[in-house]
Order: structure tokens, then C-alpha cells, then sequence
């Protein structure tokens, strides 16, 4: 008797949850109905698959190797499923897009705007994650795109260039310059007080990195990690920032203040599992955002 896929699906919830009752409560199923369940599976495989005698259940050897396989067929079973609704017309689809969280500030938007008018059919799940996350999502196909950098990427990881991200320091309307109308050179920064993303940001680290080479400390009076919180802060205060400049030409009430040397660009990539299966909706929106990212007029990558 072959094992069924409620009996994969079992298994992993165990697993996962290390006690029969939370897994039982998990699968909307009784404790000894999962418990039978599992036996029969045992049973079936030939093999002890969980290690019942501590105050966790815990897989065995076998089960742990047993599990492996599993996860790796339910996910490949999601796959086919997916490929089998997937239609040439895209009348329906899902995709599920998973991006770092500066581009929700700006991109993310005219994506999915330029998405429900081509294929309204399409539904779309939008992640907010870090890049080394959103790599291994698609490596464990949980996420079909991301949009992230382009750099050092996990194996099995393919990149497709976008375009050009640039960065620059960013003032509230009608701040007084005390160093004049040019450009802002990157030593004299140090007089001005910043409110910048937080740490856990990417794009934080690429700040922090143009500030070390420059040998120049910053006077840091707010962080933040959130977006929002920084173009409101900027406005309202005599506070500078960093930001795209994608995000400032997209609110007018910023005004760009140019630094001498620039902040190095970085290059914004369309990240996918390599060899996977590609659907009709995951092939569209690479077109879409190829097509968002010209009129936009973004710069090359």
C-alpha cells in the first residue's frame, strides 16, 4: 500500500509542531485519528518515523530523511497544480511576489496598478521581506518573483537586471542651505543631523558603507524602519535623510540636495528560481515590470 498525501501532510504537521495536539488541532482532525494515521504510514514506509518517549516527539533518523522527501514532493505536487490552473490567456493565475521593503515605497504600486489593468484575472500575494529570505523563499518555491539588488546571489538563484537604483541626501521644502546652492560636499555632512532607515534595512548598510569609506561619522538624530516615518520627519523637521530617488521624485515636498562624491548606485534586479517552472502570470509580470520601469523612466541598469 502506497502511502496517500494526507499521510505526508500529517507527518510534516507533527513535525512541525513536535506534539500530536497541536498538530491534531493544526489538521482539524481528533489526536487519535493523527496518531492512526501516522502508525499506518509507519507501517507502510517500513521504518519507526517518530520518536514518541520524551516530553516532544521528535523524528527519528529515518523520519528525518523521510521528511526531506516529502516536503519536496508536496511542494513539486503545488507546482503541477499551479502549472494545470495556469492559463495562455491569463483570464486567472496567481503569483506570489515577494520584495525588500524600499521598493514597496515605490514601485510596488505602480506594479500592481499596471497588473489589475492588464490582467485583472491575476490575483496577487505581495511579501515584504529581506533579501536573504525572499532567495530562499524561491529556492523552497514558496515564492514565484522577488525584487530585490543584483549582487552575490544563492546558488541556484537567476537575476534579471532592471535598472539602476540611485540614491541621494533628501531635505524638507524650504530648508536653508548654509553651504550654498551646490553640491553638498560629502566631509561637511557631518554638520548636518539625519534621520536615517534602521539597521535592518539594506539600504542602511549601503549608507553606512559610502559614510566609512568617506571616513566621515554622521550625526544620526532619528532612525527609523519605516519609509513613511522618514518622509514625514523630513518635512515637518530640519532633519536630512537618504532615500532613491525614485521615492523623492514621488513627493514633491522633498527637495534633493546633490553630494559631492555621490552615493554609489546599485543595480535592482527580477530574482527567480532557476529551471523552475515559469507560469503564464509570472511571465507576464516580467514583461509588466520591464514595461513599469521604462515609463518611469528609471535609469538603466
Amino acid at each position: 500500500m502506497a502511502p496517500e498525501l494526507r499521510h505526508l501532510r500529517y507527518l510534516l504537521a507533527v513535525a512541525e509542531h513536535a506534539n500530536f495536539t497541536r498538530a491534531a488541532e493544526d489538521l482539524r482532525i481528533s489526536q487519535p485519528t493523527l496518531s492512526q494515521q501516522i502508525k499506518q504510514l509507519e507501517r507502510t514506509v517500513g521504518a519507526q518515523l517518530l520518536d514518541r518517549t520524551g516530553r516532544t516527539v521528535r523524528l527519528t533518523d529515518a523520519g528525518e530523511v523521510y521528511v526531506h522527501y516529502a516536503r519536496r514532493a508536496l511542494h513539486d505536487l503545488a507546482a503541477a497544480e499551479r502549472a494545470v490552473l495556469d492559463v495562455a490567456d491569463l483570464g486567472r493565475g496567481h503569483l506570489r511576489l515577494a520584495l525588500t521593503p524600499t521598493f514597496t515605497a515605490y514601485l510596488v504600486g505602480p506594479l500592481t496598478a499596471e497588473l489589475h489593468t492588464r490582467h485583472p484575472g491575476i490575483s496577487l500575494d505581495v511579501k515584504e521581506m529581506p533579501q536573504d529570505r525572499i532567495e530562499a523563499g524561491l529556492l523552497s518555491d514558496d515564492i514565484d518573483l522577488g525584487i530585490a539588488f543584483h549582487g552575490p546571489h544563492l546558488p541556484g538563484i537567476a537575476a534579471t537586471p532592471l535598472f539602476t537604483e540611485v540614491l541621494g541626501l533628501v531635505r524638507g521644502p524650504g530648508r536653508s542651505r548654509a553651504h550654498g546652492s551646490g553640491p553638498l560636499s560629502v566631509r561637511d555632512l557631518a554638520d548636518h543631523q539625519l534621520a536615517l532607515l534602521s539597521g535592518d534595512f539594506a539600504t542602511r548598510g549601503h549608507i553606512d558603507a559610502y559614510f566609512a569609506a568617506h571616513q566621515v561619522q554622521p550625526h544620526i538624530a532619528v532612525e527609523a524602519n519605516s519609509i513613511q516615518a522618514l518622509t514625514e520627519i523630513v518635512q515637518r523637521t530640519t532633519l536630512s535623510t537618504v532615500l532613491p530617488d525614485a521615492i523623492t521624485h514621488d513627493h514633491p515636498r522633498l527637495e534633493p540636495v546633490p553630494l559631492d562624491p555621490p552615493l554609489p548606485t546599485r543595480t535592482v534586479a527580477l530574482l527567480h528560481r532557476e529551471n523552475a517552472y515559469r507560469s503564464a502570470a509570472a511571465l507576464a509580470f516580467t514583461r509588466l515590470t520591464q514595461d513599469v520601469v521604462r515609463t518611469r523612466g528609471y535609469a538603466p541598469a
